[in-house]
């Protein structure tokens, strides 16, 4: 069994795309997946399949989603080594900054990540951004709401990509090492 989490894209943010988590914890128990977790309201669930393929994971549950729950929202799967991965990288570990100003950025195609690569080479005043194999992670110094290179990231990665701070990518690291509740 594989441990993944599926990270949605813009719901739960203001009015717009509301899914209640108790609902999209129902649906993937009844897709099959087991020991599904959601973390905040944001849109992250963890679960366990037998499957290891992210791609056909989130082409799933978007579809269900969209036909049982009326949202449709881009859904990006990873699997807990993918996540792993996301927090070895983190060019920011070393220093002691604030995890709500770092923002990660994935995508379910790592390549896009590539083609923001010219990016990194802007300059971003008192921001920072870094993109790596497996994720862009960007330091917003004055917050990300404030965030210039953030913009500049979902924009580049249009709706191939969602973005994350740095606390819930924790959270979502601890939950992907728990063991399964139940198979």
């Amino acid at each position: 069994m594989t441990r993944f989490v599926a990270l949605f894209r813009g719901i739960n943010v203001g009015k717009a795309k509301r899914i209640a988590m108790a609902d999209l914890r129902a649906l993937l128990t009844g897709m099959g997946y087991t020991d599904v977790q959601t973390l905040l309201n944001s849109g992250n669930a963890t679960f366990h399949s037998p499957s290891s393929s992210a791609a056909k994971h989130a082409t799933r549950i978007r579809v269900a989603v969209a036909q049982v729950l009326g949202v449709d929202a881009l859904v990006i799967v990873k699997a807990a080594k993918d996540i792993a991965d996301v927090v070895s990288c983190n060019p920011f570990a070393e220093q002691l900054l604030d995890p709500s100003r770092v923002l990660v950025a994935l995508t379910s195609d790592n390549s896009a990540l590539q083609k923001l690569a010219p990016l990194a080479d802007d300059e971003w005043g008192n921001e920072s951004l870094h993109i790596r194999p497996h994720a862009a992670y960007i330091w917003c110094a004055d917050g990300i709401l404030q965030s210039k290179a953030a913009v500049a990231i979902l924009k580049g990665l249009a709706d191939t990509g969602t973005t994350r701070n740095w606390a819930t990518v924790e959270k979502i690291h601890a939950l992907l090492q728990n063991k399964p509740k139940n198979r």
